[in-house]
C-alpha cells in the first residue's frame, strides 16, 4: 500500500464550522505527512514550541493534489487528531472522531484528484456537557478530555507543554481496491511447559487465489478455509529458541510467512514465548514470570518520542529503545496518559528484548460507559490497537488504564463507585479474545485494600519520591509491583542545559521552573524534592548551595537522584524481596530542563540514566546497611548460564588504605539471587557498617567487587559509605588515557590513587558508556566512549572529568 509522505501538502487555519471544503481565500503553509499541525506552522515559523499558542479553537485544513490511474481505490487513516473530515474532490467521504482508530473507505478516482481533511476545533467538544462524572481530576484542564478519544498529552500543565497534537500524526495509504491483501489477522505463538512451539495463525485474505501456505521457523503447513471466508492453520514448529527478555536469554524471532498463488505475504516477526503472573506464596503480589522464569521487570514509563511531530517511524524509536536495552531495562509502560505507538515501536522491542507493559488509553477520569456511541468507539479503538500487535512477543501486560481507581478511591467514594464496566468488563473481554496469551490487569495501581496500597497487587510507589519517606520506607512498604516509581526532577548533563536553557540558572528563574514537573495544584514540585533528599543524604542545605555556588548545587542535585534509584533498586532486587518489578517514572523528557525523565529532550542519558544502568546490570552485586546485622551482599544472576565469580571486599581509610579485606568464590546458578554478609568474605566479625561505634571510625568506605573467576574482569562493584564525615580527596592523583582500538572505537581508561566519588565525564559531542560513577584505587576503570550520530567520523575525544570530592578538573586529550 502506497502512503502520501511525498505528497505536496499544505494546512490552513480557519474559524471554527467552515462547511466548505476547498475555501481557496484559506492561505496554508507547506505541511508534511504523517505529521502535526503544530510542526507545519512552527517549520514555518509560526508556532514556538518553547510557547506554545492553543489550536483547538480553529479548523485546520489538510490539502493535497495528486494524479492517479482512473479507478476503484482504498484509502487508509491510521491516525486522525482528532475529530476529522476527510474530502475527496469537493465530496465528503468520511468522519472520525477518534485520533486512536484506522479507518478505511473506499472512492472512486479520477486522473487528477483533490484531497482533503478538516481537523475540528476541539474546544467546542470539549465544553460540551456530558453524562455527570462521579468524580473530577485535576490531572488535565478540561472535564470533557474524559468525552472524547484523545490523547492528554499537552493538555496537563506541569507535566509536558501545552503542545496540543492536531493533524494526520500517522500514515495515509492509498492501493487499488482490488489489490491482494490481508485483514483480520490473528497470530498467537505459544511455548508449552515442555517446550513445544505452536503458531495459530487465522486471517483473511482478499483478491488472491490458490489455497495458501503459512510457513514459519522451518515448518509449512496449508491452511484450512473456514466459515465466514477465514482462513486457519497450526505450524508445530521443532527446535526452536524461545524468546526471552535480553537480560534473561534471547529474543529469538522467526518469520511468518504466506503463500498464496505466486503472491507472498509477510505476516512480520513473532517469537514463542509463555507469559504467566506470579503472585506469590499469599497470593497477594504481581509478577511475571516467561517460560517458567521470574522476571525481575525493570524500566521506565515511555512517554513519546517528540511532542511536536507525534512521530511513528523505526529511525525515531530505535536510539531511545536502544538506550533503554543498553541501561539493562528490560520493560516500557506506555501509560494512560500517553498515546498507542505503532507497529514499529512493537518490532524494536521484539528485536531488543524489551517487554512492553501497554495501557489502554484511558487515566483519572470517570468516563461515561453508559454512553453506547461512547463504547463502540472504544471496542473499535482497542480492536484497532490491538491488531497492530499481533505476534509481537514483546507485549506482556495489557493494563485498562491509569489511576482511574485511584482517583475515585482517594475523592472517598466506596469500591462501587469507581470500580466499572470498563476496566472490569469491556476492555478484558477484548483483551482476552484478541490477545489470549497476554495478562490482562485492570488499573494500575490496584490489588490492595485500597487500589493504591503499595503491599498488594501493582502500586504507583512514591514513598521515596513525592512522599518524602526515608529510604528504609522501600522496603518497609512492601512493594510487590511498582507500575511507576521514584519521580525526581532529574537534571541533565551541562551540555543540554547549555544548548536548551541557555543563560538559565536553577532556582526561581521562570524559565528554569517551567520546566521543573510538578502536580496541578501542588504547592510544591518536584525540585523541592529533589532538594529534600538532597539535605537528608549529603546534610546541605540546598537553598544556601544554589545561592552561593549553583554549579555545585546542579551537580550534587545530578548525583542524589541516582543515589536515590541505585539504593531503592538494591533493595527491591535482592534475595527475600517482596518486589517483583519497579518502572521509573519517566523514561524520557518531552522539554528540555531538569524532569522526571532519565533521558533529557536531546535524547542524551542524564545521570540518573547511568544510575540505572548499574542499577539494573544482569549480573549485578548491591549493598544493603542492616544496622547490628551488618553489612549484606546481593548478588543477581539474571542470565541462563551458570557463572563462576569471586567476590572481593575491601575496608578503605581516606579512601586509600585497606583495614581489612576478603574473598570468597562462588558459582551463580541461572536465574537466581543470594544474599550473604560481609562476614563470610571477611572470615571474622569487623563493624563494616560502623553500627557498634566502639571508638573512632577505623574506615570511610567499602567496597565490593564481582569478579568473572576466570579473567579477573570486573562484572559489577558496589559501595557503602560509613555514616562519618567524607574526606575529601584534593590530593589524589589520577591518570587519564586514551585509546583507539582496531575497530575504531575510543576508550578513556580512568585511575585514582584514592576513591572519587561520582566522576563526571565530559567528552563531547561523544558520550560515555559510565558515567557518574564512584572510582576506587587500585582499578583502572574502561570507559567505551560512543560519538553522537552527527560526529565526524575522524573526530577524536577530548573534555574533562572531575569528582564531587576532588577540586577542580582534569583533561582529557
Amino acid at each position: 500500500m502506497a502512503d502520501f509522505a511525498a505528497a505536496q501538502w499544505t494546512v490552513a487555519l480557519s474559524s471554527p464550522g467552515s462547511e466548505e471544503a476547498g475555501d481557496a481565500r484559506l492561505q496554508g503553509v507547506p505541511a508534511k505527512v504523517p505529521g502535526t499541525v503544530a510542526s507545519a506552522l512552527a517549520a514555518a515559523g509560526l508556532y514556538d514550541p518553547e510557547n506554545p499558542h492553543p489550536l483547538h479553537d480553529r479548523d485546520a485544513w489538510y490539502r493535497t493534489e495528486f494524479d492517479a490511474e482512473p479507478g476503484h481505490y482504498r484509502l487508509a487513516f491510521d491516525g486522525l487528531a482528532t475529530i476529522a473530515e476527510v474530502w475527496l474532490n469537493g465530496e465528503r467521504l468520511l468522519d472520525s472522531r477518534n485520533m486512536f482508530r484506522t479507518c478505511e473507505v473506499e472512492a472512486e478516482l479520477s486522473k487528477s484528484n483533490r484531497l482533503e481533511i478538516c481537523f475540528r476545533a476541539l474546544e467546542p467538544h470539549l465544553n460540551a456537557r456530558g453524562p455527570r462524572a462521579r468524580w473530577k481530576p485535576q490531572l488535565a484542564t478540561s472535564q470533557g478530555l474524559r468525552l472524547i478519544r484523545t490523547t492528554l498529552l499537552g493538555h496537563m500543565p506541569g507535566w509536558c507543554p501545552e503542545i496540543h497534537a492536531v493533524g494526520p500524526y500517522r500514515p495515509i495509504r492509498i492501493e487499488p481496491a482490488d489489490a491482494p491483501r490481508i485483514t483480520d489477522s490473528h497470530i498467537l505463538a505459544d511455548l508449552a511447559p515442555d517446550g513445544s512451539a505452536t503458531l495459530t495463525v487465522s486471517l483473511k485474505l482478499e483478491n488472491a487465489g490458490g489455497t495458501p501456505e503459512l510457513s514459519c521457523a522451518g515448518t509449512t503447513a496449508e491452511m484450512t478455509r473456514q466459515e465466514e471466508g477465514r482462513w486457519t492453520a497450526v505450524l508445530r514448529p521443532a527446535d526452536v529458541t524461545p524468546w526471552m527478555p535480553h537480560t534473561h536469554g534471547t529474543p529469538a524471532l522467526y518469520d511468518v510467512k504466506l503463500k498464496a498463488g505466486e503472491r507472498q505475504f509477510s505476516l512480520g516477526k513473532t517469537g514463542f514465548r509463555r507469559l504467566e503472573v506470579d503472585r506469590g506464596a499469599d497470593d497477594k503480589g504481581f509478577g511475571l514470570k516467561v517460560n517458567g522464569v521470574s522476571v525481575f521487570c525493570r524500566g521506565g514509563v515511555w512517554t513519546c518520542t517528540d511532542l511536536l511531530y507525534l512521530p511513528g517511524d523505526a529511525d525515531s524509536y530505535r536510539p531511545l529503545l536502544e538506550a533503554a536495552r543498553d541501561a539493562g531495562m528490560n520493560m516500557l509502560r506506555i501509560g494512560g496518559t500517553m498515546l498507542y505507538e505503532t507497529r514499529a515501536f512493537f518490532d524494536i522491542c521484539d528485536e531488543l528484548g524489551l517487554l512492553i507493559w501497554q495501557d489502554f488509553q484511558f487515566a483519572n477520569y470517570d468516563y461515561p460507559v453508559k454512553d453506547e456511541p461512547f463504547v463502540q468507539e472504544v471496542r473499535a479503538e482497542i480492536r484497532d490497537q490491538l491488531a497492530k500487535t499481533q505476534g509481537c512477543p514483546s507485549l506482556a501486560v495489557l493494563c485498562g488504564g491509569s489511576e482511574i481507581y485511584q482517583q475515585g478511591a482517594m475523592m472517598g467514594l466506596p469500591e462501587e463507585r469507581w470500580k466499572g464496566p470498563l476496566c472490569e468488563e469491556i476492555l478484558p473481554e477484548l483483551a482476552g479474545r484478541l490477545r489470549p496469551d497476554v495478562p490482562y490487569v485492570p488499573n494500575a495501581p490496584s490489588g490492595g485494600v485500597l487500589p493504591f496500597s503499595p503491599g498488594e497487587g501493582i502500586a504507583h510507589y512514591y514513598g521515596v519520591g513525592a512522599y518524602l519517606r526515608p529510604l528504609e520506607d522501600a522496603r518497609r512498604a512492601n512493594v510487590r509491583f511498582a507500575a511507576e516509581c521514584l519521580a525526581f526532577s532529574n537534571i541533565p548533563e551541562q551540555r543540554s542545559l547549555d544548548e536548551g536553557l541557555s543563560g538559565v540558572k536553577p532556582g526561581h528563574d521562570p524559565r528554569w521552573k517551567a520546566r521543573v514537573p510538578r502536580d496541578r495544584g501542588a504547592g510544591w514540585d518536584f525540585e523541592d524534592v529533589r532538594d529534600h533528599y538532597l539535605k537528608t543524604l549529603y546534610g546541605i542545605d540546598p537553598a544556601a548551595l544554589r545561592y552561593g555556588d549553583p554549579d555545585r548545587y546542579l551537580d550534587l542535585g545530578r548525583a542524589v537522584t541516582g543515589e536515590l534509584m541505585e539504593q531503592t533498586f538494591a533493595e527491591w532486587r535482592r534475595e527475600g524481596s517482596s518486589c517483583q518489578g519497579a518502572l521509573v517514572w519517566t523514561f524520557q523528557d518531552l522539554a528540555m530542563g531538569a524532569g522526571w525523565g532519565v533521558i533529557d529532550a536531546a535524547g542524551r542519558p542524564k545521570p540518573a540514566y547511568y544510575a540505572l544502568k548499574r542499577a539494573f546490570r544482569p549480573l549485578q552485586v548491591s549493598l544493603t546497611d542492616e544496622g547490628t546485622g551488618g553489612l549484606a551482599i546481593h548478588v543477581i544472576n539474571d542470565r541462563p548460564e551458570e557463572k563462576p565469580v569471586t567476590l572481593s571486599l575491601e575496608c578503605l581509610r581516606d579512601g586509600q588504605v585497606p583495614v581489612v579485606s576478603g574473598r570468597k568464590d562462588l558459582i551463580l546458578n541461572p536465574h537466581s539471587t543470594q544474599s550473604l554478609n560481609a562476614v563470610d568474605l571477611i572470615g571474622a566479625f569487623f563493624d563494616v557498617t560502623y553500627a557498634y561505634r566502639f571508638g573512632p571510625p577505623s574506615h570511610d568506605v567499602t567496597v565490593v567487587r564481582m569478579l568473572d573467576t576466570e579473567t579477573g574482569e570486573v562484572l559489577a562493584e558496589a559501595f557503602h559509605f560509613t555514616p562519618v564525615d567524607q574526606p575529601l580527596a584534593s590530593s589524589a592523583e589520577c591518570v587519564a588515557s586514551l585509546r583507539q582500538s582496531g575497530d575504531g572505537i575510543w576508550w578513556l581508561e580512568l585511575a585514582a590513587d584514592r576513591l572519587l566519588r561520582r566522576v563526571n565525564i565530559r567528552v563531547d559531542p561523544f558520550r560515555p558508556s559510565d558515567n557518574w560513577f564512584h572510582l576506587a584505587p587500585g582499578r583502572t576503570h574502561r570507559i567505551e566512549l560512543r560519538p553522537d550520530s552527527h560526529t565526524d567520523g575522524a573526530a577524536r575525544p577530548s573534555g574533562t572529568f572531575s569528582a564531587l570530592n576532588r577540586p577542580g578538573t582534569i583533561a582529557i586529550n
